[in-house]
């Protein structure tokens, strides 16, 4: 199916794979009442997004129980093709020690120095994706 502009309209399971697929996003919060997007490092686990900031972060205090978007996408500007795809959902601290375990396994290392133990999961409520074709 396709959208009125001519982009592939994704289903939830390829969004889900294409998430997969790539390590770097956008989360989108809000920030003194502001919308504010910041480039993140994550990785999926049981479906939802996982990101690691440090508990004073911005990000940490603006998405603390918060509604957020996050978005993943990639470009191949050679054949031009690419694909976006948006979540929507509720961002929550994990802090459950048992939950703790599973999230450091993760390949989710910080890019700056610094402690960045605080771990935010977004899931899922709503998910969309598009696909732009290949260029004829």
């Amino acid at each position: 199916m396709y959208d009125s502009g001519g982009l592939e309209i994704l289903t939830d399971e390829e969004c889900r794979e294409l998430l997969g697929a790539v390590s770097l996003g956008r989360i989108v919060f809000t920030d003194r009442a502001l919308p504010a997007v910041q480039p993140v490092n994550f990785a999926l686990c049981h479906g939802d997004v996982v990101i690691r900031t440090s508990a004073g972060s911005k990000l940490a205090v603006a998405a603390r129980d918060a509604v957020v978007a996050f978005e993943a996408d990639a470009f191949d500007s050679a054949i031009g093709s690419g694909w976006s795809v948006v979540i929507v959902g509720h961002a929550r601290v994990i802090s459950d020690d048992e939950d703790l375990v599973l999230l450091r396994a993760l390949p989710l290392r910080p890019w700056t120095p610094g402690g960045r133990e605080y771990y935010i999961a977004i899931t899922p409520q709503l998910i969309s994706g598009r696909r732009l074709p290949a260029a004829a």
